[in-house]
C-alpha cells in the first residue's frame, strides 16, 4: 500500500522513477525470501541455563561467541576402555547441586592453549545441549572449570544458525526441549 502511494505521488508520467521503485521492491522481496533464517533465530543472553544430555541436568552456561567449541566443568574424569574403544566416566553438578554421572564414548582428544599460555589436553565427548527449545548434539570438551563462574561454555559450533546473542541480557530462555 505504501509503495503504491509513493508511485501515485511521484506521478504516473515519471516511468523511470516507477521503474527504480519497482526494482527496489523486487530486490527487498528477494532478500526477505532468501534469508528467513535470520528471522527464525532465537535471541539469548550472554549467560543462560542450558539442559545437558537427556538427563534433567540444568547447567549455568556462559555463551561465548569467541570460543569455537563448547566445554563442560566435570569432576572425577576417569577414562577407561570398553570394547576396544576409549570411554570416559565423569560427573556434573547442576544448578540444584545434584550430581549427575555420565559415561560417554570419547570422540577425540584436543590440545587447548589457555589464555595464559598453558597447553591443556582434554577429552571430547558428544552431548545433547538444549537452549530454549533448540536441541542439538555437539562436541564438548571435559575440563576442570572450578575456578570459573560458569560450569559450561557454549561455543559457536553449537550457536551457529540457531541464536543471536544479546550481550546486555542474561537468562532470556529456559531449556524446554523434549528429547527421547
Amino acid at each position: 500500500m505504501f509503495i503504491s502511494q509513493v508511485i501515485i505521488h511521484m506521478g504516473s508520467n515519471n516511468s523511470k522513477t516507477v521503474h527504480v521503485v519497482f526494482r527496489l521492491v523486487i530486490a527487498l522481496s528477494i532478500v526477505l525470501i532468501l534469508s528467513p533464517s535470520a528471522f527464525a533465530k532465537e535471541v539469548i543472553g550472554w549467560v543462560e541455563n542450558v539442559g545437558v544430555s537427556s538427563s534433567n541436568a540444568i547447567i549455568k552456561a556462559k555463551i561465548d561467541t569467541g570460543a569455537d567449541s563448547s566445554s563442560l566443568h566435570c569432576e572425577c574424569i576417569t577414562p577407561y576402555e570398553r570394547d576396544g574403544e576409549q570411554w570416559v566416566r565423569f560427573s556434573v553438578t547442576d544448578i540444584n547441586d545434584q550430581t549427575i554421572s555420565y559415561e560417554k564414548k570419547v570422540v577425540r582428544k584436543v590440545k587447548v592453549k589457555r589464555h595464559f599460555g598453558e597447553v591443556q589436553r582434554r577429552l571430547v565427548v558428544r552431548m545433547g545441549i538444549c537452549i530454549g527449545d533448540q536441541y542439538a548434539e555437539t562436541d564438548v570438551s571435559l575440563v576442570d572449570r572450578s575456578g570459573f563462574n560458569y560450569s559450561m561454555l557454549i561455543g559457536r559450533k553449537y550457536l551457529k544458525d540457531k541464536f543471536i546473542v544479546d550481550p546486555d541480557e542474561t537468562f532470556l530462555s529456559r531449556p524446554q526441549c523434549e528429547v527421547d
